[in-house]
This record gives structure tokens, sequence and C-alpha cells, in this order.
């Protein structure tokens, strides 16, 4: 059982903006669970549709309550609905447009959403390496996709979203989710991840350099990296390789994230 969509004055989904409206209690509590502790805390909310799990973060008493909404008919919902409940911010906005650098402001933030399949990869990786002073972020995407948020070094699904992600937090798969829970129902089954960021000085030093790096090696990723880098690859770069185990000969997939990290170090100080 869950929250009957079609009683309510938004009952179709818009296809452009990628909606799979949550309509299961059991994974809204779940999902809403995963966060902690939420009292007093402010919640930030990305696409929070007709609001399944606003209802249950507010019912956890949040000190604020920020949503992030691109659709224009949900966003004055939202905002009028749950208004009363605690200090409700609504933004009409595309969250791959925010500047995520000002939730600093904000903190300490916990972060969730149900994000549309279309958006998740690039909105992730915007988050993690922009956003400050949050603690906690959950987030349902696409089943593949959190398989590959999740997969280490090695394994057929590391890739490019693997590094970055965990180069600047540690994820964690928490649940898989059928497409039975959604209204409409998607073609595939989705998942709930956990990111907890790293600390600060653990951060990459280069995250310019560290994209650029990524992009450059998963775009050849079934060339060797002493190919892909061999502009660059001398004695200190492959010192780098030796000390991790790896070689010349390796490919991208073979390479942790510390490795992709300090190869972002060397180029960027030889830029």
């Amino acid at each position: 059982m869950g929250i009957d969509h079609e009683k309510t004055p938004f009952a179709r989904a818009k296809r452009s903006l990628g909606q799979n409206f949550l309509v299961d209690d059991n994974i809204v509590r779940k999902i809403v669970g995963a966060l902690g502790s939420i009292h007093e805390e402010t919640i930030v909310e990305i696409g929070p549709g007709r609001g399944a799990l606003t209802k249950a973060i507010m019912a956890a008493s949040p000190g604020r309550y920020v949503a992030i909404e691109m659709d224009r008919e949900l966003a004055p919902h939202i905002k009028s609905t749950f208004a009363e409940k605690a200090r409700v911010d609504v933004i009409c906005a595309n969250a791959l447009d925010m500047q995520w650098e000002k939730l600093s402001g904000l903190a300490p933030v916990k972060i969730v959403g149900n994000l549309p399949y279309n958006v998740a990869s690039p909105l992730m990786w915007d988050i993690v390496s922009r956003a400050r002073q949050w603690s906690l972020a959950v987030f349902m995407v696409q089943y593949e996709v959190a398989r590959r948020i999740v997969a280490t070094p090695g394994n057929k699904e590391y890739g490019g979203l693997s590094v970055w992600l965990q180069s600047y937090a540690t994820p964690r798969l928490l649940f898989k989710v059928p497409p039975s829970v959604f209204r409409p129902r998607p073609k595939v089954d989705s998942a709930v991840v956990a990111f907890v960021p790293r600390s600060f000085t653990e951060l990459p030093l280069h995250g310019a350099y560290l994209a650029r790096l990524i992009k450059q090696c998963f775009g050849k990723r079934r060339k060797q990296m002493q190919s892909i880098l061999r502009d660059d690859f001398d004695s200190e770069v492959e010192s780098i390789f030796v000390a991790a185990g790896v070689h010349g000969r390796s490919r991208p997939e073979e390479l942790s994230p510390e490795v992709f990290e300090k190869l972002s170090n060397v180029l960027a100080q030889r830029a």
C-alpha cells in the first residue's frame, strides 16, 4: 500500500522530467530511516515529486527542509502542503544547475532523493565533489548505476563514475528496489545508495585534473595505461604504479581511486 496518486490533483507523471513516483510506504520508511536521526537537522530533498518521502521526513521533525523540484506544478504543491510542518523552502529549479557549494550555509545537511535515471550520474558527480558541510546522502538510482558506484577495481562494472564518487565519499548499496513500487513502473530495478563524505584532508587536491584524467583513461579503457599516458609516463609515474602493485600494462579498471588521485597530483604539478 502507498499514497494513491491517482486521487491527487497531479495524476500524470511527466516523461520529459523522468518522473517515476514512489508509492510504497515501506520503501519510503526504509529510505528515510537510512538518514538516521534528522530531528532539528537540515534536510535537502532532490525531486520530492508528490511528497511521498517529504511526508515521512516531516514526521521526523527536521529543523529545516529544502526541496529542489523542477516541476512547476509540483513545487508550489510541496510548499503549500508542508509549510506548517517546519521551516520549508522550495526551489523550483533543475538540480543540475544548483550551486552545491552554497549548502555550507545550511550546515549540517543531509541530502536525499529519488533521482531521475537520466540525470542521476551527473547529479551525484556534482554533489559529492562540490557540496560542503554535508554529513550523509541517500539516493534512489537505477540498480545497475548503484552497482557501478560501489564497484571495486578489477570488477567489470568499475569505471569513471566509481573512481570519482569514491574519491569524495564512501558509498554503500543499502537495498534493491523493484519496479512495482513506482507509478508509472520503470522497466528496470532500482537501488538505494548511501554516501558518507570523506574527511576534508582526504579529498582530492586537484579535482579538475582528476576529472580530466578519469575521462581520458576510461574513454580508452581497453588500452594500457602506459599507452594512454605515453606523453607523461616516466619514472615518477611508474613509481606510483609500482607502489600500488600495478604496472604500465594495466588497464584503467585495475587502478584504485587512490592511484588516480596520485596520478592527477603529478599531472597538475606539471601543468
